[in-house]
């Protein structure tokens, strides 16, 4: 039986939030995180995106595309809280929820608490329970793997809503483009473009072994989406591996005094992060990017999960006083654990349950 599966993924999350929250940043460019000096953007507007500003981009290069940008400071508990909502309205429909972040889901409704049989009809229902409960729009995918689902979310953002049934489906892959194709990043379709693969259609000629080859065990996914095979589940109870905090600073710091303050913060959040979830890691890593964007990175790991806060506190500056070359100034520190284990689960290894290749 074929399964039926929905990609939810809210349109430009935290700039809408934004818009909706604040009247008077409607129909302007606006990116949250970051600032005119410095930082990355989290998320940015749609008015935004036509100038070519996107998320990951530097601020510096955001400014430059769109002079006219308005930089908003985030807001993350408000979008946990928005978060939640749409997550209840999934649950109305199916325990087999699978969340990727706080603005994308994985939904299988192939059996659903309301014994709906058209997939699309929920899909429909749930877009527009989210614009009642929260006015904010959301962009939906209908297939029957979550390849092809994830795909069909992004065709007509936003507020969209795309179907690839199992008839279209070997058109629509052997037409697409190799840098639509979710899970080939950007490196990698670049290498595939150099040889002379443009499109799904051109990928698919290659064997298993070639695919193997050239690009290792990714090889075999390559092979699988371009075929329409994808037979991972949806996972509700999906592992996270880690957990951190960092900051780029507005001014680059350059004493050991001042990075130990600025590392106490983040340090707190990985900790209360930890108490709350009862998860404690085993791996302990601070990261130092310098002002010429190189990074540093130091980690320290125990035979056991790190529930000591003081032993927590000083293996994190440590990590630091080892990291720190004290000869550039530094424009971003970070600290995560890894590694985890829960209470339940200590003294045993985490077993990732879901085959996750992209």
């Amino acid at each position: 039986m074929l399964r039926k599966i929905i990609h939810i993924d809210m349109d430009a999350f935290y700039a809408s939030v934004e818009q909706r929250d604040f009247p008077e940043l409607r129909g302007k460019c606006i990116a949250v995180g970051g600032n005119e000096q410095r930082g990355v953007i989290a998320t940015a507007s749609y008015e935004a995106r036509k100038y070519g500003v996107g998320s990951a981009m530097s601020s510096v290069i955001a400014k430059r595309k769109c002079p006219q940008l308005i930089f908003v400071k985030p807001r993350f508990e408000v979008y946990k809280e928005v978060s939640n909502q749409i997550r209840e309205i999934f649950n109305e429909y199916t325990d087999l929820v699978e969340p990727l972040s706080l603005d994308e889901a994985y939904l299988d409704v192939t059996n659903n608490y309301k014994n709906v049989e058209i997939a699309t009809d929920i899909a429909n229902e749930i877009k527009q329970k989210i614009k009642e409960r929260t006015d904010l729009t959301a962009s939906a995918g209908v297939s029957f793997n979550k390849f092809l689902a994830k795909i069909a979310s992004d065709y007509n953002k936003p507020n969209g809503l795309y179907i690839i049934t199992p008839k279209m489906a070997k058109n629509f892959i052997e037409q697409l483009p190799i840098k639509k194709f979710h899970g080939i990043g950007k490196v990698t379709a670049e290498r595939m473009q150099m040889m002379g693969i443009h499109t799904g259609a051109e990928l698919k000629e290659l064997s298993l072994e070639k695919l193997r080859r050239e690009f290792g065990k990714s090889g075999q996914y390559y092979y699988n989406i371009v075929r329409a095979i994808d037979n991972r589940e949806v996972n509700p109870s999906r592992v996270r591996k880690s957990s951190g905090s960092e900051t780029t600073f507005n001014q680059d710091l350059e004493s050991i005094e001042e990075l130990q303050l600025a590392l106490f913060p983040l340090m707190e959040d990985v900790w209360n992060w930890s108490v709350k979830k009862s998860i404690y890691g085993r791996t302990i890593t601070v990261k130092i990017k310098y002002n010429d964007f190189t990074v540093t990175t130091k980690s320290k790991s125990a035979s056991f999960p790190i529930k000591d806060k003081k032993l927590y506190d000083q293996i994190c500056l440590d990590l630091l006083h080892e990291g720190f070359t004290g000869d550039k100034p530094v424009r971003l520190l970070g600290v995560s654990i890894s590694n985890l284990e829960n209470e339940i689960l200590i003294g045993k290894q985490l077993i990732i349950p879901f085959k996750d290749l992209y």
